[in-house]
């Protein structure tokens, strides 16, 4: 995370204040005093990120947090941590991770060679997103396992992910600089979290979702049309339609026979042939349309577009120069509604509401 840098020092004091700025408050030791501390880290809309690293035995306590999580994820050397309920973990590199609960007080020793990926989700964050899987309102702590295993399915892919982006917010041109993507995994993390750790909410999570009846697919299919030039995700959608994500996913599936998402990209796909088939080569760029619908990756886009249509979009562009019959300008339902075209500014939108049902 080198586009990231908080700090590199040698003295505790300001080890112990810049890891106390980024996280949480806590008591810092070290043999004589000696480290060579290095904290890379950037806030994102979610949750906090971060790479820490002491170079020396060094020894945290923390008390409790009260207000968030705290993910350590142990990609070099080892850990050794004690919670004040008496649990106990030791982590090794790329095989274990722990996390740190809000209402507990824990001890963290460092081997010398320790490396640490670090997230700070915030309570309303991770508990929220829970509550958009399950359908209904968390109301209690996230009583997660002291360690998490990092070498089942989930715990690598979860690691995986937060590795990936890592990488994507230190490349130039990366997700970090399109914020609607990296929300996307962020969101991602969260959820990959919830499956990896075991927790009291754990089981209901894994358990097969019940698909709702069919028609009550249409107010997410309607709100799908509404907004389908802006950002959307599984659980602003699941919220759409008083589910959870599950059931979204389930419903889908039965129903339709593919994801929220790939029925999404579809609706998208023929938006972006509308409208490029009434456009002028010579006056529109093919990024340009693509990126207006939401596909961000010029090569992905284009091989869905072509699985699709049967051609690639250059190919339907310049074919719109070649006296193809044109059609109307592309717009989306509230556009037909309205009168309004394409190239009028959007309405305002509106999300729908948290929760919008009785638990």
């Amino acid at each position: 995370m080198t586009r990231f840098p908080v700090l590199r020092t040698k003295s505790l004091d300001e080890a112990r204040d810049a890891v106390t700025r980024v996280y949480v408050d806590h008591e810092l030791t070290a043999p004589n005093d000696a480290l060579d501390m290095t904290l890379n880290a950037v806030s994102l809309r979610l949750f906090t990120l971060g790479h820490l690293t002491y170079e020396s035995c060094a020894k945290a306590v923390q008390p409790p947090t009260g207000d968030c999580y705290q993910v350590n994820l142990n990609v070099g050397g080892r850990i050794y941590a004690d919670r004040s309920d008496g649990d106990r973990a030791t982590t090794r590199a790329r095989s274990s991770g722990i996390v740190l609960s809000p209402e507990r007080q824990h001890a963290v020793r460092l081997s010398a060679d320790a490396q640490q990926l670090i997230l700070k989700i915030p309570r309303l964050s991770l508990e929220n997103h829970l509550g958009d899987l399950l359908g209904r309102r968390v109301h209690e702590v996230i009583d997660f396992d002291f360690g998490i295993d990092l070498t089942t399915g989930r715990g690598s892919t979860l690691l995986a992910a937060v590795e990936f982006l890592v990488r994507e917010l230190d490349r130039p041109g990366g997700l970090a600089d399109v914020p609607v993507a990296r929300e996307q995994l962020e969101a991602f993390v969260m959820t990959q979290l919830l499956h990896t750790g075991r927790h009291q909410f754990a089981d209901e999570l894994a358990a097969p979702a019940e698909p709702v009846r069919h028609r009550q697919l249409a107010p997410v299919l309607d709100y799908m049309e509404k907004h389908v030039d802006e950002p959307l995700t599984p659980q602003e959608l699941a919220r759409a339609g008083c589910m959870s994500v599950r059931t979204l996913h389930s419903t889908f599936q039965q129903a339709l026979g593919e994801s929220p998402m790939s029925y999404l990209r579809r609706i998208r796909l023929d938006h972006v042939r509308g409208e490029l088939q009434c456009s002028d080569p010579s006056l529109v760029r093919i990024s340009d349309v693509a990126i207006r619908w939401g596909f961000l990756h010029q090569s992905r886009f284009a091989q869905q577009y072509r699985e699709r249509f049967g051609e690639l979009p250059r190919e339907t562009l310049r074919a719109s120069a070649g006296g193809r019959p044109q059609p109307g300008p592309t717009r989306t339902r509230h556009q037909r509604r309205t009168g309004s075209t394409a190239t009028e500014s959007s309405p305002r939108r509106t999300y729908p509401p948290r929760w919008s049902r009785q638990d």
